[in-house]
C-alpha cells in the first residue's frame, strides 16, 4: 500500500524538532491514551471473564449440566431413564435425587429450606458439594438414620453445629384424631458445608434420598437425574438430543435455562464495560485526530514543495497516513503488552497492593468471592488490539485527506 519514499518521510516525521516539540508532545500523549485505553480493557475484560468463570463454577458445583424430571415432580423408573441418558458420548456422570421445601426449626429459630435427597456414593459425580465440607463428609448420610447436611449459612441462622437436633417440617400433613397435623421429623446435624454462594449456603439441606423418600412419601420414586456432560457448553445440543431419544413425559433442561437471566446480566455487564472503557482509546483517538491535523497545518509549505517536486496527492495522503499509523502501531502494541501483563498477574499483585496499603479490597466478610481471578482470552485480546488500532487508522483518514488537498501555490503565497 505505502512506497518506500511514503514510509520514510512519515516516519521522518514522527521525530520532533525544534519548531515541533508541542505537536510531537500532544502525539506522545495520543500514543499513551491509546497504550493505557487498550492495557485497561484488556485487564478489566479478564478479570470480568476470572468472575464469569468463578460464578460459574461455584454455581455448577451444586447443580447439575443437565436435568431430566418426571411427571409431576415424580420419576419411577429412574434407573432405566439414567442408563439410557449415560449412553449419550457427552454424559459422563449421574445420580438421581429428590428435590422438596421445608422448614427448619430449632427452639425459637425457622428458617425456609430446599431439601434435596441425594445418594451420597453417586452426589460427586454431578457436583463438589463432596469437597466443599467444611464439618463431616458426604458419606455421614446413612439411610435410615436421618442425619442432614446444611449450608454454613443456614446453620448459623439456626445456631447448630455438627451434632446437633433439628426438626424438618414439610408441606404436607397427616390426618389424625386431633386433626390435621403437619408432617415433620427430627434429624441430626452431620455434616456443614460451604459452597461460596449465599443461594445455597442459607437455604440448601442436604439428606439421604431414602429418607427423602419416607418424609415426602415418595417410596421408590425420586425427582429426576442429574447429569454432568464433558462440555457444558454442548448442554444446549446433548438436551436437544435426550429428548429426541428419550420416550414418555420427561422435563429436559440444562443449567443455561436454570440460571439464564443471571448469566445473561453477567454478559451484559460485561458489553457495557467494554463500550464504556472503548470510549478511553475513543477519546486517544480524537487526540490523534487533532495531533494530525496540526501537523498538517504546520508541513504546508514541506507538502507544497513536495507536490512541485512531483510527488501525486495519493503519496502526500500516504506518508500522513504512515505518520498517524505509527501512533497507533506503538500505542496498540504497548497496551496490549501491558494489558496481557496486567491480566496474568493481576492475583499477584493484588495482594502485594493490598498489603502496600494496609486494606483488603474484597473482604471475606462481606464478598463471598475474596480474591480477584483473571482468566485472559487471546481472543479478547486480537479484538481489543485490532479495534485498537482499527480507530487509531480511522483518525489519521481526514487529515492525510485534507493533506493531500493542499495546494502549492495557496500554501507557498505567503514563504
Amino acid at each position: 500500500m505505502f512506497k518506500p519514499l511514503e514510509i520514510f518521510v512519515g516516519l521522518r516525521y514522527t521525530r520532533a524538532k525544534r519548531r515541533n516539540h508541542f505537536i510531537s508532545f500532544i502525539s506522545l500523549i495520543s500514543m499513551l491514551g491509546v497504550a493505557v485505553g487498550v492495557a485497561a480493557l484488556i485487564t478489566v475484560i479478564s478479570v470480568m471473564n476470572g468472575f464469569e468463570k468463578e460464578l460459574r463454577e461455584r454455581i455448577l458445583g451444586m447443580t447439575a449440566h443437565a436435568t431430566i424430571r418426571g411427571d409431576g415432580n415424580q420419576l419411577k423408573d429412574w434407573e432405566h431413564v439414567a442408563k439410557l441418558a449415560a449412553q449419550h458420548p457427552q454424559v459422563v456422570g449421574y445420580a438421581p435425587f429428590i428435590a422438596a421445601e421445608g422448614m427448619l426449626s430449632v427452639g425459637d429459630h425457622v428458617q425456609a429450606s430446599m431439601v434435596r435427597g441425594i445418594l451420597p456414593a453417586q452426589e460427586p459425580q454431578v457436583s463438589d458439594v463432596g469437597e466443599k465440607m467444611v464439618h463431616g463428609e458426604l458419606h455421614s448420610l446413612v439411610p435410615g438414620e436421618f442425619g442432614i447436611i446444611l449450608g454454613k449459612d443456614l446453620a448459623r441462622l439456626l445456631g447448630v453445629m455438627r451434632g446437633d437436633k433439628v426438626t424438618l417440617i414439610v408441606p404436607q400433613a397427616n390426618v389424625t384424631p386431633a386433626g390435621i397435623m403437619p408432617r415433620m421429623k427430627r434429624f441430626t446435624v452431620v455434616g456443614i458445608f460451604e459452597a461460596g454462594m449465599y443461594e445455597y449456603d442459607s437455604a440448601l439441606a442436604l439428606i439421604h434420598i431414602d429418607d427423602a423418600g419416607k418424609l415426602f412419601r415418595m417410596p421408590g420414586e425420586v425427582s429426576g437425574v442429574r447429569l454432568k456432560l464433558a462440555d457444558m457448553f454442548q448442554s444446549m445440543l446433548v438436551v436437544k438430543d435426550l429428548i429426541d431419544s428419550l420416550s414418555g413425559e420427561y422435563w429436559v433442561s440444562d443449567w443455561t435455562r436454570q440460571h439464564s437471566n443471571f448469566f445473561r446480566a453477567v454478559q451484559m455487564e460485561k458489553t457495557v464495560m467494554s463500550l464504556i472503557l472503548t470510549l478511553i482509546v475513543a477519546v486517544a483517538a480524537f487526540n490523534l485526530l487533532s495531533t494530525m491535523v496540526m501537523t498538517v497545518v504546520d508541513k504546508q509549505s514541506d507538502i507544497a514543495i513536495l507536490r512541485t517536486l512531483g510527488i501525486s496527492p495519493g503519496s502526500i495522503m500516504g506518508i500522513f497516513m504512515v505518520q498517524g499509523s505509527v501512533v497507533g502501531v506503538v500505542g496498540t502494541l504497548l497496551g496490549t503488552v501491558g494489558g496481557v501483563l496486567l491480566a496474568l498477574n493481576v492475583p499477584t499483585i493484588v495482594p502485594a497492593l493490598e498489603q502496600l496499603l494496609g486494606t483488603q479490597f474484597l473482604s471475606a466478610e462481606v464478598y463471598y468471592i475474596s480474591e480477584l481471578p483473571s482468566e485472559m482470552r487471546w481472543s479478547d485480546v486480537y479484538t481489543i488490539s485490532s479495534t485498537a488500532f482499527v480507530l487509531c487508522l480511522l483518525a489519521t483518514v481526514y487529515p492525510a485527506w485534507r493533506a493531500s488537498r493542499v495546494q502549492p501555490a495557496e500554501a507557498l503565497r505567503y514563504e
